[in-house]
C-alpha cells in the first residue's frame, strides 16, 4: 500500500499542468555557470573580476593564477562531479526501493568506505607507531584507495546477498546491519589508535571537495562520467520499476538483472565520490526531490539529467558557502549540506503526507 502511495505521488506530480522544460533547464544551467565562477573568485582571498578575466585569457597576476588554477578550479570541478554523482546515485536508490527517503548510503557502502579508511589510517598508524598523516602519499592517495576498496567490497557483498534475498526490504535491512558492523569495527579502531590518526580520520569524515588534486581530478571525472552514462542507459528500466514488479515483468523487464545493475551503478558512483571526497550527506537524498518538484515528472529520461544538473548546482552552492570570507578555512561540507538538505527532506515528508491524505 505504501508503494502504491509513492507511485500515486509521482503520478500526481506528473499530471500537473505541463511546463516548458527548456525554461527551468536554462535557468538551472545559468545558475550553475554563475556558481562555478563564484567558486573561483570568492573565498578568503577575493579575486577581482578583472583579474579573473585576465587569468581566463591566459594572463593575470601570478598569485591570482595560482589561487584560481591550482586550488579553486580543482575544488570547483570536484564539487561539480560529486554533486552529479551523488544525486544520480540517490535517484537510482529511491526508484529501486520505491522509497522517497532512500539515499545512496542506505546499503552501507559509505560505511564500508569509512571502514577502509579506518583500517589504513587507524590500524596502520597503530602498528607502525607513526601517524599516517605524516607518511608521504598515504594521507591523500592511500586514503582514497582505501575508501574505494572498502566501499567496493561492501558493494560486492550487497550484490552477492541480493541474489539470495527476494525482498528489497530485506536487502535494506541487511545493508543497515552491514553499516552497523562497519561502524562498530571503526569505533574499536578509533579507541585504540593514536590521537593524531583519530584526528585525521575525523577530518576525513567531515567530507571535503578540496582533497582532490589536479593529478587525481582526471580519475574522478572519468569514473563519475562512466557511472552517469550507465545511469542514463538504465532510464527505461527505472521507468518500468515505477509501474510495479508485475507490470514491469509483463512488459519484458528482467527484474533481477535490472535491480542488480541499478545497485551496481548507484553503488559505484557512491564508492567513487566517497573515496575522493569523503562521506557527503543529504545531496543524494534531497536533489531527486528538487528535480521532481521542478519538472513535475517521474519520467527518468527527463528526471536523470535534471537531477544531474540540479545536483551540480547544489554542490557548488554548498562549496561556496563553506568557503565564504570570514570563516577560518573551509567549513565541513557535511554541515552545509545538512543545513540545506534537511529542510528539503522535511518539506518532502509533509508535502507527501498532504498529497496522500487527499
Amino acid at each position: 500500500m505504501r508503494n502504491r502511495k509513492f507511485y500515486y505521488l509521482c503520478t500526481v506530480m506528473n499530471e500537473r499542468k505541463p511546463t516548458r522544460t527548456w525554461l527551468p533547464t536554462l535557468l538551472i544551467l545559468l545558475a550553475g555557470v554563475l556558481l562555478f565562477v563564484l567558486n573561483l573568485v570568492v573565498g578568503s582571498v577575493s579575486v577581482p573580476l578583472s583579474e579573473f578575466w585576465a587569468v581566463v585569457t591566459g594572463g593575470g597576476d601570478e598569485t591570482y593564477r595560482t589561487i584560481i588554477l591550482e586550488y579553486r578550479l580543482p575544488q570547483a570541478i570536484t564539487a561539480l562531479f560529486a554533486g552529479i554523482g551523488l544525486s544520480i546515485s540517490g535517484l537510482l536508490m529511491q526508484t529501486l526501493f520505491r522509497n522517497p527517503l532512500a539515499d545512496p548510503s542506505i546499503l552501507g557502502i559509505s560505511s564500508g568506505a569509512s571502514l577502509g579508511v579506518a583500517i589504513v589510517v587507524l590500524l596502520t598508524g597503530k602498528l607502525s607507531g607513526m601517524a599516517v598523516s605524516a607518511m608521504p602519499g598515504w594521507s591523500t592517495v592511500g586514503v582514497t584507495i582505501a575508501a574505494f576498496a572498502g566501499a567496493f567490497l561492501v558493494l560486492l557483498l550487497i550484490l552477492a546477498l541480493s541474489s539470495r534475498l527476494k525482498s528489497m526490504v530485506s536487502l535494506i535491512l541487511v545493508g543497515i546491519m552491514i553499516a552497523y558492523i562497519a561502524g562498530s569495527v571503526t569505533d574499536v579502531l578509533k579507541f585504540f589508535s593514536q590521537k593524531e590518526d583519530v584526528h585525521t580520520f575525523v577530518i576525513w569524515g567531515f567530507g571535503s571537495f578540496s582533497n582532490v588534486g589536479k593529478s587525481q581530478l582526471g580519475y574522478l571525472a572519468a569514473t563519475t562520467t562512466l557511472g552517469v552514462i550507465l545511469s542514463f542507459l538504465l532510464s527505461k528500466s527505472l521507468n518500468l520499476f515505477l509501474l510495479g514488479d508485475r507490470y514491469a515483468e509483463n512488459l519484458g523487464l528482467n527484474l533481477r538483472r535490472a535491480s542488480l545493475l541499478t545497485i551496481l551503478v548507484s553503488g559505484f558512483l557512491m564508492a567513487v565520490i566517497t573515496a575522493f571526497c569523503g562521506p557527503i550527506a543529504f545531496i543524494g537524498l534531497a536533489v531527486p526531490h528538487l528535480a521532481r518538484f521542478t519538472y513535475h515528472t517521474s519520467n527518468h529520461f527527463v528526471l536523470t539529467p535534471a537531477t544531474a544538473v540540479i545536483g551540480m548546482d547544489l554542490a557548488l552552492l554548498c562549496n561556496l558557502i563553506a568557503r565564504l570570507p570570514g570563516f577560518d578555512g573551509n567549513l565541513p561540507i557535511n554541515s552545509v549540506t545538512a543545513l540545506i538538505g534537511a529542510p528539503i527532506v522535511i518539506y518532502v515528508i509533509f508535502h507527501r503526507q498532504k498529497v496522500l491524505s487527499k
